[in-house]
């Protein structure tokens, strides 16, 4: 990998981390494409996730400082209680997840995530924007996390597919999913980063320091923007586009994997 393409693999993840498109789809699409070794490459994503944690820290400064100046309060339980199924799912079914990462059930993972984001189209009536997110709508969100452990299925789409559902507002619902995403981040970057000390991750060695410092940066911009552009103009018609563009791509990487064999070989 080149340091071009290591810019690309940061751009991809930041903007797709966010956006409810799926960012492990995407990495692993790149991936393919590219003929970047998986083994290597399911660390290096892993370490440009410290990008797009950067940008939450940026974006969602104000909330992260109430939080640590109330480590027992209401928001920081909600985050506790939300992470807890995608914990239980990665415990319980981590061989699996690994057989999935290699992209054959990409097709129906994109179709999950469209289908979940073509859901909220449903929603007729506006959302309260004085409901508080409680224990319920936390779990519920929680669940869609867990879900979106296999790759191709987004995790912000799930998230805010469930939190939508239960009658939260749209921003409110978005900076939830945001948080949400920090101990999500944190852990996998642990866990990979035991491997790394045993010997078992390769993208140091596979990818350069300075490839990885540069995808690193540019997950970290990319995220920081598409954050940004959820937040101000993210509302029905982005999740249309989103559910349609989803979609598409579960229908281009089923006929790839069954008959064109372009990527997928």
């Amino acid at each position: 990998m080149n340091f071009l393409e290591a810019l690309l693999f940061g751009l991809v993840q930041g903007i797709t981390e966010f956006l409810p498109v799926s960012s492990s789809g995407h990495l692993t699409l790149l991936g393919r494409i590219l003929q970047t070794d998986e083994t290597a490459m399911l660390s290096f994503t892993t370490l440009l996730h410290v990008g797009t944690l950067i940008s939450v820290f940026l974006v969602m400064r104000r909330e992260i400082a109430a939080m640590l100046r109330d480590l027992l309060g209401l928001r920081v339980r909600l985050i506790v209680l939300a992470t807890i199924p995608a914990v239980l799912a990665a415990l319980l079914l981590g061989d699996l997840i690994d057989k999935l990462f290699g992209g054959a059930y990409l097709a129906w993972s994109f179709l999950i995530t469209g289908i979940g984001l073509a859901s909220t189209l449903l929603l007729r009536k506006p959302a309260d924007p004085e409901k508080p997110i409680g224990y319920k709508e936390a779990l519920l969100a929680g669940v869609g996390q867990a879900v979106a452990i296999a790759p191709g299925v987004s995790r912000s789409g799930m998230t805010l597919t469930a939190l939508l559902f239960s009658g939260i507002e749209r921003e409110k619902a978005i900076r939830f999913s945001f948080l949400m995403s920090i101990p999500a981040i944190l852990g996998g970057f642990l866990l990979d980063l035991v491997d790394m000390i045993k010997g078992e991750g390769a993208a140091l060695a596979s990818f350069g320091l300075l490839n990885i410092l540069g995808g690193v940066a540019a997950a970290a911009v990319a995220g920081w923007l598409a954050m940004t552009f959820m937040l101000r103009h993210l509302k029905r018609r982005g999740f249309l586009i989103c559910a349609a563009y989803v979609l598409l791509l579960a229908v281009l990487v089923f006929i790839d994997q069954t008959w064109t064999h372009l990527v997928f070989a």
